[in-house]
């Protein structure tokens, strides 16, 4: 599983620059409409939920444990369904939505990197970025009424700060795959060479 997830180390920077880039905007017009942080937000849950539902079903084929990436992904990806089907309906209920999504895909990211931790040094980056969405997810749900400026410079903040950590997170994946594939070449050079 780990040289699948390696190989495609640029899904989480990808995840990471947009994450980021959601961010920056948030900051750069926070008088946006509340309507219109809703599709971010909806873009933003359904590409992190693919990249999350993809790293799940590469560890289901390599036969490791594979539920709370996979379950992570699902979320993701029905939040930002429903974000786009029902952005009206959404929009008031968003809030709590936000919450709880930032609240269970943090807590699924925490069980991953402590699966991680086995293999990897930096995996608290990972947790890290599971941290920070429970976080988030519990400051949005114990402020509902905060206004919409609010909510976007939270928004904001959060973005740009698991973004960062998606980003050091994909980095250190391709290191990781450039050491497991190092002893490889080594070995594969060094007896074609006898």
């Amino acid at each position: 599983m780990l040289s699948s997830i390696t190989r495609n180390w640029w899904a989480p920077v990808v995840s990471g620059v947009l994450a980021v880039l959601a961010g920056v905007a948030a900051f750069a017009y926070p008088g946006i409409t509340f309507e219109v942080l809703v599709l971010l937000f909806g873009i933003y849950a359904f590409l992190d939920g693919v990249l999350w539902l993809a790293f799940g079903l590469l560890a289901a084929s390599d036969h490791e444990r594979w539920w709370p990436l996979v379950v992570s992904g699902i979320v993701g990806i029905a939040v930002g369904v429903l974000t786009f089907a029902e952005t009206q309906s959404v929009a008031l209920a968003l809030v709590y939505v936000i919450g709880a999504w930032a609240v269970v895909t943090g807590a699924l990211e925490i069980v991953s990197a402590i699966r991680f931790r086995q293999v990897m040094s930096d995996a608290w980056l990972m947790a890290l970025t599971g941290a920070l969405s429970v976080v988030f997810g519990v400051l949005v749900i114990l402020q509902p009424n905060a206004g919409a400026y609010a909510l976007t410079m939270i928004f904001g903040l959060y973005a740009i700060l698991a973004g960062g950590s998606q980003i050091w997170f994909g980095f250190r994946l391709r290191s990781l795959g450039e050491d497991l594939t190092s002893p490889i070449q080594t070995a594969s050079s060094t007896s074609s060479s006898h």
